[in-house]
């Protein structure tokens, strides 16, 4: 998949620290999208204020980044890799679809500022997701979880 060649070329960045990169894509989805911070009990409860910085949203980050990078670079034979990441997140988690769709669009801005992301490499991305989010959904739908 050469949408995916084409954000690895700028993954070196956001790799270097996960950490840091992480925790600033869950604290701007959580600004930007409040409602998305009820779907994580453990966070549910810190004020917006005291988001960024926090240990435990960054770690967390840091592991939604990682999985993305494994997703990457599996270039499209994924099946393996998101299948669990759908069931943990359709059965357990109750996590809506849109949250990834949301999640997403975060994660390329924090590519424009943290990594250079390209106009090129934000189509690439935006194009990934979607075959990521579409195929997270179809195993939403196997599992029943329509939310």
């Amino acid at each position: 998949m050469a949408d995916c060649d084409t954000v690895l070329k700028f993954w070196g960045p956001v790799e270097a620290d996960y950490t840091a990169n992480g925790g600033l894509v869950l604290t701007r989805l959580f600004t930007e999208h409040p409602d998305t911070q009820k779907l994580f009990p453990k966070f549910a409860g810190i004020a917006q204020g005291e988001l960024a910085g926090n240990a435990a949203i960054s770690a967390h980050g840091a592991t939604v980044l990682k999985k993305l990078g494994e997703l990457l670079r599996a270039k499209g034979d994924h099946a393996a890799i998101l299948k669990p990441m759908a069931n943990s997140h359709a059965t357990k988690h109750k996590i809506p679809i849109n949250n990834f769709k949301l999640i997403s669009e975060v994660i390329v801005k924090v590519m424009v500022e943290k990594a250079g992301l390209d106009a090129a490499g934000q189509q690439a991305l935006r194009n990934v997701m979607a075959t990521v989010i579409a195929d997270m959904d179809a195993n939403y739908k196997e599992l029943g979880f329509t939310g």
